[in-house]
């Protein structure tokens, strides 16, 4: 058998950096079990093997802080650096 574990980061953007919004899923076999979404600010279960993994991750304060300041971090900084290349070429 495989068992397969993978995350994927989205940041979203709304009219430039002035609102964004991260978006971290997690996934097991093909099947998401847990996000964390920075508009709620916590991860949440999308399944039930997630909610034990949420549970657990939503308590650690410091993983929480991490995730909340990834939106300027991760996402706004790489806006910022990627736009010059993006925006406008032709």
């Amino acid at each position: 058998e495989v068992f397969q574990q993978s995350s994927k980061a989205v940041c979203h953007y709304f009219n430039g950096t002035e609102r964004v919004r991260l978006l971290e899923k997690h996934i097991y076999n093909r099947q998401l079990y847990v996000h964390y979404d920075s508009d709620v600010g916590y991860f949440v279960a999308d399944s039930p093997v997630g909610e034990s993994t949420a549970r657990y991750w939503n308590s650690q304060p410091e993983m929480l802080e991490y995730r909340r300041s990834a939106v300027d971090t991760y996402c706004r900084h790489n806006y910022e650096v990627s736009t010059p290349f993006l925006v406008g070429r032709q």
